[in-house]
Formats: C-alpha cells, sequence, structure tokens
C-alpha cells in the first residue's frame, strides 16, 4: 500500500515541501512562495502541486507562526494572574540590559503592566502551602482581564514548581468562567524552579496560544475538508514532532521549529554520508541559522532567548541566527561602511530583481548581477525570470554611488560582508566554544545556503562543504524524519547526598509522558526514554547536563557529574558538596527514516547528459562558466571550479580553487583544491 508522508516548513520566503513515497522510496520536492499573513494558502498550493491530500498518510509540518508573532510583536493580549507582589518580574527579567554600555534601550514586556493582577497566595520553596487561594479573587481578576480584552490568561504563583497545588485551585476557578481554553498555569508548561523564567515561558506561551492554536485549527480543517484523513503532526523545537493538539496547548515549543527540522535532517544526512562533525548553516530569505552537530547529535540548550528579554526555557536545538539570508538588504551607513541586515525583503515585495516592487539591493541581487543565479531560472516557480537590470539599478544607486564602485563592484563587496558575516557566526559556534574548525564540515542548505558554501569553508578553514542532494527543502525533509518528542523538567533541589527515591520520580515521570505518544496515534518502529539531571556544585548559578548511569547510586551518579564538569571546565572542586537540581525526561518514539540511496543519482547518469551552456559570471573577473544539472550528475563526478550547479531548488557555486565531488547519495562534497 503507497504510503505519502509530506513535510513542508514554512519559511518567511518560501515554503517548502518534501514527499516521500515510503511503498516505492521516491521522492518529490516543491518550493512556492509563502503567502505571509495567509500561510494556509501557500501551504494548500504546495501540496497540491505534489499529490492530492485524500491520498496523503501523513504531515509534518515545520513552522514559523509562532516565532514571527513573538518577534514582530503580534501575538494575543494575553492576561496574567500572579501572586501578589510580583507582578513586574516579567519587567523585572534577570536586571539585564538591552545595551551593555550606557542607559539607553527598553523593553516592551509581552503582557502590558495593566493586564497582569496579583492575588493573595503563598506557597513556600519546600511546597508547604502557607496561603491557599481564595477562588472568588481569582474569578475576579480573571472577569477583569476579560473585560479588559483578553483572549488568554495564565497562573504564574510563586514556587508552583515545588507544590502546583494552588496554581491547579486557581485554574479551576478560572475555566469556570473563561470563554475560550486558552488558560493555562505555569506548573503544566515549566515545572522548573527560577521565577522569572517560568514567568516567561508561561507568558509567552499565553501570548501565542490563540494565535497558534487558530492557525493550526484552520490549517487543519482545511485540509480535512479537501479529503486529508491521516496524521497531523508539528515539528517541536527540540527537533521531535507533537500531535497538532499539543501544539496548540503548548505553543511555545514551535519556537524555531523550522529550523529545528534542518538540524534534524543534516544530523541523519551527514551520518550516513560518514561526516558525523557537521556545522549547519542554513540560509533562508531571511536569516542564516547556524548549528553545530557533534558524533551525529545536534545540541540542545535548556533556554533560548528570541529576542532582548523574550526567553523561552524548554529543551531546544541550539540554533544561532543572524539577519544575513538571501533577502537581506544591503546598505551603506553614516560612516560610510557596507551592512547586510537585519531589515529583509521577504518575499514581498522581495529583492529588486523579482521586479514585485522592492527597490533596494539583497544578497540574492548581488548574486543575480554577478551571474551566480540564472535569471532565466529562478529557483521555486513562482517568477518567469529575473530583472538583472533592476537589480544593478539598486545596487549601483544604494552601494555603489555611495562608495564610488561599479555594480559589478558593488556586487562583489555585499557577497563579501554577507560572508563575512556569516563566517563569524560559524565561527562563534566552534572556536569560541572549543570546537577546531578542521574537524568540521560545513552542511550548508536553505536556498541560499549552496551559494556561498565553498566561499566559508575558505574563510573559516572547516575541511570540507556536505551539500545535500536537495538543500533547498532539507528542513522539509526534516519533518518527514523527525521523531516524536516528550519532554519533561521537575525540579528536585536536593544535595546528592541526600536524594532520595530517584528510580521512583523516573518512573513517575515517564508514566506521565509515555501518554502523549500512545494519544498520537502514531507508529512508532522504536520507543526509549532518556534522563539527565542537572547538577553543579553548592553555590553555583550555573548547571550541568547529567545523563543519568544504569546504577542511580549516590557514589555512580557522582562519578557521572564529574565526567561531564570536568570535561566542560576542566578541573573539579574536590570536597564542595554537589547539589541535583532538576531531572529532565524525554519520551521519543522513533518514526522511520528514509534510505537516502533513494535520493541518490541514476545508474545510467552522465557528464554528457548533465552539462549545460555556460555562462558568464564573476569570480574576481568574468569567467565563461561550466554548467551543470545538478540532480542529472552521475556519482563519482568530479568537477573542478569555477563551474555552477544548478537544481530547482537552489543552486551550487564551486568557485576556483575547490573540487566538487558526488558521493554515493548525490551529495556534493566541496573541498579546497
Amino acid at each position: 500500500m503507497t504510503k505519502l508522508i509530506v513535510g513542508v516548513d514554512v519559511g518567511g520566503t518560501y515554503t517548502d515541501l518534501f514527499l516521500f513515497d515510503e511503498a516505492t522510496g521516491q521522492a518529490r520536492v516543491g518550493k512556492v512562495p509563502s503567502t505571509r499573513g495567509r500561510e494556509a494558502d501557500g501551504f494548500a498550493a504546495g501540496i497540491a502541486g505534489l499529490a492530492p491530500l485524500p491520498a496523503i498518510s501523513a504531515i509534518v509540518h515545520g513552522t514559523t507562526v509562532g516565532t514571527n508573532a513573538l518577534l514582530e510583536r503580534k501575538g494575543a493580549r494575553a492576561g496574567l494572574i500572579t501572586t501578589a507582589g510580583f507582578r513586574d518580574t516579567l519587567e523585572m527579567r534577570r536586571r539585564d540590559r538591552r545595551q551593555t554600555w550606557g542607559l539607553t534601550g527598553n523593553f516592551i514586556p509581552p503582557i502590558d503592566r495593566d493586564m497582569r493582577l496579583e492575588v493573595s497566595e503563598r506557597t513556600l520553596a519546600d511546597g508547604t502551602i502557607l496561603h491557599a487561594i481564595d477562588p472568588d479573587e481569582v474569578r475576579a481578576a480573571a472577569q477583569t482581564l476579560r473585560a479588559n480584552g483578553a483572549e488568554a490568561v495564565c497562573i504564574i504563583f510563586l514556587h508552583s514548581y515545588a507544590n502546583p497545588a494552588n496554581e491547579r485551585a486557581a485554574l479551576a476557578a478560572v475555566r469556570a468562567i473563561w470563554p475560550n481554553p486558552h488558560v493555562a498555569i505555569s506548573s503544566d508548561i515549566l515545572p522548573e524552579i527560577r521565577e522569572f523564567e517560568r514567568t516567561s515561558t508561561a507568558a509567552l506561551n499565553a501570548v501565542l496560544q490563540p494565535v497558534v492554536g487558530g492557525y493550526l485549527a484552520t490549517l487543519d480543517a482545511r485540509i480535512r475538508a479537501e479529503g486529508f484523513g491521516g496524521e497531523f503532526l508539528i515539528v517541536q523545537s527540540n527537533g521531535g514532532v507533537m500531535s497538532v493538539e499539543t501544539a496548540a496547548r503548548l505553543p511555545v515549543r514551535t519556537a524555531l521549529s523550522g529550523p529545528a527540522a534542518g538540524v534534524i535532517a543534516a544530523a541523519h544526512i551527514a551520518t550516513s554520508a560518514g561526516f558525523p562533525d557537521v556545522i549547519t548553516g542554513d540560509i533562508g530569505g531571511t536569516s542564516f541559522d547556524v548549528s553545530l552537530i557533534a558524533g551525529g547529535t545536534p545540541a540542545l540548550a535548556a533556554q533560548t532567548t528570541l529576542d532582548f528579554g523574550l526567553v523561552v526555557r524548554t529543551p531546544m536545538i541550539e540554533i544561532l541566527s543572524i539577519g544575513a539570508g538571501g533577502g537581506s538588504i544591503a546598505w551603506v551607513d553614516k560612516a560610510g561602511i557596507l551592512q547586510i541586515g537585519p531589515e529583509s525583503a521577504g518575499s514581498i515585495p522581495g529583492p529588486a530583481c523579482y521586479a514585485a516592487g522592492g527597490t533596494r539591493p539583497t544578497v540574492t541581487d548581488a548574486n543575480v548581477v554577478l551571474g551566480r543565479i540564472n535569471a532565466a531560472k529562478p529557483i521555486g516557480g513562482g517568477l518567469a525570470r529575473l530583472d538583472v537590470a533592476a537589480a544593478e539599478a539598486a545596487i549601483l544607486r544604494d552601494v555603489g554611488t555611495p562608495l564610488g564602485l561599479d555594480a559589478t563592484a558593488a556586487a562583489e563587496a555585499i557577497l563579501r560582508v554577507a560572508n563575512a558575516r556569516m563566517a563569524g557566526a560559524l565561527r562563534l559556534v566552534s572556536i569560541e566554544r572549543g570546537h577546531d574548525p578542521k574537524n568540521f564540515s560545513l552542511m550548508p542548505f536553505g536556498g541560499g545556503g549552496a551559494l556561498h558554501a565553498a566561499a566559508l569553508i575558505r574563510e573559516v578553514g572547516l575541511a570540507r562543504a556536505l551539500i545535500p542532494r536537495y538543500p533547498g527543502v532539507t528542513s522539509a525533509l526534516g519533518c518527514v524524519i523527525a521523531d516524536m518528542r516528550h519532554d519533561r523538567v521537575r525540579t528536585l533541589n536536593r544535595p546528592l547526598t541526600g536524594l532520595r527515591d530517584l528510580d521512583a520520580e523516573m518512573a513517575t515521570a515517564e508514566a506521565d509522558l509515555t501518554p502523549l505518544l500512545d494519544r498520537a496515534g502514531v507508529a512508532f518502529t522504536a520507543r526509549r526514554v532518556e534522563h539527565a539531571l542537572d547538577m553543579n556544585y553548592v553555590g553555583q548559578t550555573h548547571t550541568v547536563s547529567v545523563p543519568i548511569p544504569a546504577e542511580t547510586t549516590p557514589e555512580a551518579l557522582l562519578a557521572a557529574f564529574e565526567a561531564v564538569y570536568a570535561g566542560a571546565y576542566g578541573r573539579l572542586m574536590p570536597g564542595v558538596p554537589v547539589r541535583v537540581l532538576n531531572l529532565k525526561t524525554a519520551v521519543i518514539g522513533e518514526r522511520p527514516k528514509i534510505d537516502l540511496f533513494s535520493l541518490a543519482p541514476a545508474p545510467d547518469a552522465t557528464m554528457a547528459a548533465a552539462t549545460r551552456p555556460p555562462r558568464r559570471a564573476w569570480f574576481g573577473a568574468w569567467i565563461e562558466t561550466p554548467v551543470f544539472d545538478r540532480l542529472a550528475l552521475p556519482v563519482g563526478a568530479v568537477i573542478p571550479g569555477p563551474a555552477i550547479l544548478e537544481q530547482p531548488d537552489t543552486t551550487v557555486v564551486i568557485e576556483p580553487g575547490t573540487t566538487g565531488t558526488t558521493d554515493k547519495f548525490g551529495n556534493i562534497i566541496l573541498a579546497p583544491g
């Protein structure tokens, strides 16, 4: 029986799709312009171009709706009910400042102060209820928030991680009068010590619930009405997937879900190709997203700051983003220095070469002017051709004339500055964290990653670049292969010597999470559970994450902690007591992985069939450059630079001094020489 699985990654510029037929092993890809503000339209149009909805067994969606709503401050109007005296936690934060030096800068909290109300209650740090809630007082606060236009409400009481009884009683009181399901308590979202991080995460979840929940409900209803009867899953920021119901309840877990899916795909592709240590570089229309994968395993961060003061504490794949995508605008500042981004032209109006109303020059315009992108064959299929003259005019007006350069030199300068910014991000996740770039390969993806790969490996000193078969839809591929994953954290806050009943705590966490896998209705190839402890020396603020060994005696746990701590900091602190702060549990339902041989070149592929007419491109001079159909290249093809490889979802540039080789999976290995 045919089983079609479709991954859909909705980005700021393009919606990328990857369809995999499990029965035949065949794959198809699609790329359509995103319809900003009407994401469901681009979503549906993209799927319609691949297969009829009734024939599809599963759709897995990576979304930036939540992330964009937070960054653009377009979330719902939400209310907050908290312990008396603590309504300003959201604004006080960690007493950090937007500008390290000076007294300038401001912060707009996600929930306005007049929408943050206090009630009388108090739970102590040991879980003792000193003052129970008054349900009438809580209901009165909720009624005030409703009257002020709140669409969602979150309840955040001090020390509820130690005992959630007061929060749960308040939840029951509010639900009795609240008109929609957008009511949540912090102990359900993040039952973990640290008041600000718990408050911020719960508040952002409330701001997103009506936005993300409404988007997913509309999308689900639309595809069901058009005949879809399969599984509809959403990618989480930890690289796993969850049901639509869970995503609507915990939308904060969808932040950065699209980039996370790309990292999951990159880990699978790189490990299969024999290069488990890679740094990913996802170049889309608006950003350059970087992540480090060591030993085939993406790094997870305990919390992420999406923008100043917007802290989300939930397990996320560690991703660094800068505003240096294909649509990033090039401009000259008052000091006469060329800058790239962070402002982006996006998909509407887009770069100047789109001839859709955009007049400011972008990185894409520079690649078009220098002949690296084929103006007659734009990726994505949304345009018939690109307007080279419009790109030249924009670059000359905004960059060339202010700097005294012609259009060609100005375009080259744009690429050099963009590459320098990207190289800085690659160094930040490698050199500045103790990793030698010579031991890592670059995996560029997104629509623009392969355009810049050769320049980046040279500038950073990486061993090579591994360009996947379909770089432009790698995040969509990651949606297809991502496992289902649910995480839970529980604060223990005990000295290691006083830790009791750890096995029982682990069993309880597993029992709480496993039903989430069962309710999803997904067939898994295997299931597994992972436990870890956040530990530190008494007196320290920061912790290290320690995988729990098979034996859970204090001696075994101490040895595991010391191994991780010494690896992170290079020394131990003998004689200082050790503290166990949190127990972290993840249940994972493994989904089938794609055999990458199904994406490999056809056995009868030849260099002659892949060769296309050459064209002029700029590599320090105008050179008549060989051009190839990348997907038609045979296994083992060796292509010295300069050369350009074209495919529907991206363009690969092989610069002079670099050689590209096609491996057994159809990946392109770029290496100096």
